[in-house]
């Protein structure tokens, strides 16, 4: 044994025991679904951070969540693409602003498009913080605070001289449509210039959540209290006068039949009002109150 090569940097890592509440241990799910879709070779999302994860979190993934046989994981690694691709975006226009990342779990994102410049804000509850803080403790400029999504306090702590993206990727489905609408106004009044990338289930989807349909093996989804067609994304400017861009980001790629078949979702009307979301919100300078609730 040289002194180049220290005795503990042999030793395998150690396993991290994950538990989480109901809505914290979602963030579980949608890693195990991405981390299936990224050891694959022909993978639409390469994500070895998340496999990595996956290999390091003491937690019965199958067990809790079933087999995936791929089509779970490319789903979800196409909504998260979406997410990536508005991201690397906003770094492409403001290569040293901030993205804040609302509810966020052990998403890996920081990995696959941070440019070397932007400071990045993950903000989640205390006991996913903590379990992330083991994971994947903050690089210099990353940031990570244990406060609710829903706690205006998070807003302070967010500098946004360079430009501003906020991210709620997987979270809002989760709140009462008031905190949805909240949370939109309190980022268009607080960001004037800045942008809200989110997703939204669709109302059939939110409606078997809270019913308890939405199983898997020994997993039952939470209830999800807000959920939105995709034909209803114009009411998002309801929350707030300065919400002056809505657009809805489709998912690009895909193999096998869900590549076939993706072009023609956001054609049909009837198929494309049913289907999940990732909605981008610019917000503008103009100032003014809410208008009214995102959704009933």
């Amino acid at each position: 044994m040289t002194a180049q090569e220290p005795e503990h940097d042999h030793a395998p890592q150690q396993r991290i025991r994950a538990v989480l509440g109901e809505v914290p241990e979602t963030a579980l799910w949608t890693l195990h679904h991405r981390a299936v879709e990224a050891r694959r070779p022909d993978t639409v999302l390469p994500d070895p951070k998340a496999v990595e994860l996956v290999d390091r979190i003491d937690y019965p993934f199958t067990e809790r969540f079933g087999p995936d046989g791929g089509l779970a994981g490319q789903i979800q690694a196409l909504r998260v693409g979406c997410f990536d691709r508005e991201v690397a975006d906003f770094l492409a226009r403001c290569p040293g602003g901030t993205v804040v990342c609302l509810g966020d779990g052990l998403e890996t994102q920081y990995w696959r498009v941070d440019n070397g410049r932007a400071r990045w804000l993950s903000v989640d509850l205390p006991e996913a913080v903590a379990l992330r803080e083991q994971l994947l403790p903050a690089a210099p400029r990353q940031r990570l605070l244990a406060c609710s999504a829903t706690d205006p306090a998070w807003l302070d702590e967010v500098d946004d001289s360079r430009g501003v993206l906020i991210t709620a990727q997987g979270l809002l489905m989760y709140l009462r449509p008031t905190e949805v609408r909240d949370l939109v106004a309190r980022c268009a009044e607080r960001f004037p210039d800045g942008t809200f990338v989110l997703d939204a289930v669709p109302r059939w989807f939110a409606r078997l959540a809270s019913r308890g349909r939405l199983r898997s093996r020994g997993w039952t989804a939470p209830p999800m209290p807000w959920g939105m067609d995709a034909d209803e994304q114009p009411k998002l400017a309801s929350a707030h006068p300065a919400v002056t861009e809505i657009r809805d980001v489709l998912p690009a790629g895909g193999r096998g039949v869900v590549g076939a078949l993706l072009p023609y979702a956001a054609r049909i009307p009837l198929v494309s009002a049913a289907r999940p979301s990732v909605v981008a919100l610019r917000f503008s300078a103009r100032a003014g109150r809410p208008a009214g609730p995102v959704s009933a």
